[in-house]
């Protein structure tokens, strides 16, 4: 599931975003409403996250914005504005849930849940499936034709980024960030033998990676 975390506190943004990414969810950030609005159109998060107090663009102005483009994400806003009318702005200008601060993270990731159930969110990106390759986000499973493929932790994490970003070029530094964190890293090297290993675990089943390296930019996931 892919996330925007929409939040100009630095200290906040980056817990929020260990918390999430530690959950398996796929995060996307920006502290800037007018970076956060770009991103938002050109992209389709599945949950937005989103102050209402940023700098540049406010918060309301960018759900103002993505409602009339059409764009169908869930949006959670997350402000310290907490007045009822706040609130109530918030629901009627598009909002799907709105929580205030000081929050519990708990709560949050409750929310989040809830309103993946809505729309049936959670069964459409419970499993991703490419061709006859299957991940499954709940069992973090990776599957060919119904065979589960035996993968360690971390050859896992590389197939559930890349799938689910199917068809969007993953640079290394991004995927490097899904699997360790924003905070650390992981070497270029290591990745690229990590997907030599699953490469050499799909011959048995005779199956063709459904993985392109995009040279100079990354890697994709595609059924093309």
């Amino acid at each position: 599931m892919n996330i925007l975390l929409v939040e100009d506190s630095d200290k906040l943004r980056r817990s929020l975003r260990i918390g999430l990414v530690a959950l398996g969810f796929a995060v996307d950030e920006a502290s800037d409403g007018a970076d956060a609005l770009a991103m938002a159109l050109s992209d389709d998060y599945d949950i937005i996250i989103l102050d209402l107090m940023l700098p540049s663009v406010d918060g309301l102005s960018i759900l103002k914005s993505l409602r009339k483009h059409k764009k169908q994400s869930k949006v959670l806003i997350l402000s310290a504005k907490d007045q009822l009318s706040d609130r109530i702005d918030g629901l009627f200008t598009g909002a799907d849930d709105y929580m205030t601060k000081p929050f519990s993270f708990d709560e949050l990731h409750a929310r989040i849940i809830a309103l993946t159930r809505r729309g049936e969110l959670l069964r459409t990106s419970n499993l991703i499936t490419i061709n006859d390759f299957v991940v499954d986000l709940q069992a973090k499973v990776f599957s060919f034709e119904g065979k589960p493929i035996d993968l360690t932790a971390t050859e896992y994490k590389i197939i559930e980024c890349l799938f689910i970003n199917k068809e969007k070029v993953v640079s290394a530094e991004k995927m490097g960030e899904y699997i360790v964190g924003k905070y650390d890293a992981i070497n270029k090297n290591s990745l690229e033998a990590h997907i030599s290993s699953i490469r050499k675990k799909l011959k048995q089943f005779s199956a063709i990676f459904p993985v392109k390296n995009k040279r100079g930019f990354g890697y994709v996931a595609t059924d093309a």
